[in-house]
């Protein structure tokens, strides 16, 4: 019957099944693609705020945030989402820009700065005559809750490197969030903003000891230091 039809009716024929032929691979091909990823940073507010603004000449001294120690089981670039206390699902399409350790460390290396006017020589050379504080986080409770809440829990550490007196502190911190990824993250930042406040009361209060000598001796002794009362941070073991 087809060899009966007129060939324009057969070449109409022809075009219109291509034309479907082609719908379906493109349909199938967009069945088949990988949602889109989604990456999320926690350093954005602190980057914002310190955008085009002059690092200090003289600073009265010097501060080292060193690598940031995380769980292992969220030091990965994923999100890591808790469903319950004994269940987590780990989240393909929602991503950290880096893995949480180092977005931790430059979110607080970056607000640390902006709180103390000074600057961090983790990676550069000490000038000599100017105090430095060493600044160092372990995270012991990195924990997303969509819908519910960012939790944190850190013990951090201030430590004078021209004395090795040393303050060491913890800090357990919760911020309800919306419904979201966004809202966690956002809620994740705001912690890590919170620890850096906490962290920030403690340097002062480091520069603002002085040195403590062995009688007689005329040698500096190391000394620990108390956790500052009003950031609410709890005295922890060294």
């Amino acid at each position: 019957m087809t060899d009966r039809m007129p060939r324009s009716v057969r070449r109409a024929a022809s075009g219109g099944l291509t034309t479907l032929i082609a719908a379906a691979v493109v349909a199938l091909a967009a069945g088949c693609a990988s949602p889109p990823s989604h990456f999320y940073t926690l350093s954005g507010d602190a980057a914002t705020a310190t955008a085009g603004r002059a690092m200090p000449a003289n600073p009265a001294f010097l501060i080292q945030v060193p690598a940031v120690n995380v769980p292992e089981q969220v030091a990965k670039t994923q999100l890591v989402v808790q469903r319950d206390a004994a269940r987590v699902d780990v989240l393909e399409e929602h991503r950290w820009a880096s893995p949480p350790a180092d977005e931790i460390r430059r979110a607080l290396s970056t607000a640390l700065t902006r709180r103390l006017d000074t600057i961090d020589v983790a990676d550069a050379a000490v000038p000599p005559g100017v105090p430095v504080y060493r600044v160092s986080v372990d995270v012991q409770r990195f924990e997303s809750w969509p819908g519910e809440r960012a939790a944190l829990d850190a013990v951090w550490s201030v430590r004078s490197l021209a004395t090795q007196s040393v303050m060491t502190c913890r800090s357990t911190l919760s911020e309800p969030v919306g419904a979201g990824y966004d809202a966690l993250v956002a809620g994740h930042r705001k912690a890590v903003g919170e620890l850096a406040g906490r962290i920030s009361a403690g340097v002062r209060a480091m520069a603002a000891q002085p040195a403590g000598t062995t009688a007689g001796s005329g040698m500096a002794t190391p000394a620990a230091v108390r956790c500052p009362l009003d950031t609410g941070a709890t005295q922890a073991a060294d």
